[in-house]
């Protein structure tokens, strides 16, 4: 469980809104509802720069702008919250569409408990493995961002498998000091192996 976790709920059905926020609620989450998909981005907008924790629980129809719109929406702005789309209307297009645009799963109405708290728990979870995965990249992207424009290049040449003396070529510098710049690299970048820097530089890129 994460208490600190919001779950924000968009859906223009107050009967709906209502009962979904109260199991939820009873469950220990904390709820935020929403009339409208425009009610959600006007708040939303405010809060983009430092998002809170959580996930989305989303109507698919709704008056003014639905929920797909929605998704497609907050894909364009960057990331952000993992989404649950819910439906009375459900079909292979619509769910296809609402998948395709990364929600984390597809709940039809009438809502069952089971499958709406593990989608929520899975998708609350996500959220907090991608805010501690984007901590880390940015911690070691401020580790290479130490790095004079020289170590960068040494660095670049050191990731993409080049030997000394190539590397050292390339650069137009002796081995010695392509090996002192590397010594450099990495105890800035607080590595003592070279396939630990390798992973290091992944990781920053956003690789497994």
């Amino acid at each position: 469980m994460y208490p600190e976790a919001t779950i924000f709920l968009v859906d223009d059905d107050p009967a709906i809104r209502d009962s979904l926020a109260l199991f939820l609620g009873l469950k220990g989450f904390r709820i935020q509802p929403f009339v409208s998909a425009e009610d959600f981005l006007a708040t939303h907008a405010e809060h983009e720069s430092d998002p809170q924790p959580g996930c989305l629980l989303l109507d698919i129809r709704m008056a003014g702008m639905d929920g797909l719109s929605l998704q497609q929406e907050l894909s364009l702005r960057g990331p952000h919250l993992p989404v649950i789309v819910m439906t009375a209307y459900g079909d292979v297009a619509t769910t296809r569409a609402a998948l395709k645009a990364g929600a984390v799963d597809f709940l039809e109405k009438p809502i069952d408990p089971d499958s709406l708290l593990k989608a929520v728990e899975e998708a609350v979870a996500k959220d907090f493995r991608q805010r501690e995965s984007a901590a880390e990249r940015e911690a070691l992207q401020t580790r290479i961002a130490q790095l004079t424009a020289r170590e960068k290049e040494v660095l670049e040449r050191v990731v993409a498998g080049r030997h000394n003396r190539e590397i050292a070529e390339e650069l137009a510098i002796s081995p010695r000091t392509v090996e002192v710049y590397k010594s450099r690299i990495m105890e800035k970048c607080q590595v003592r192996r070279f396939p630990d820097l390798v992973r290091l530089v992944l990781r920053s890129e956003g690789l497994p």
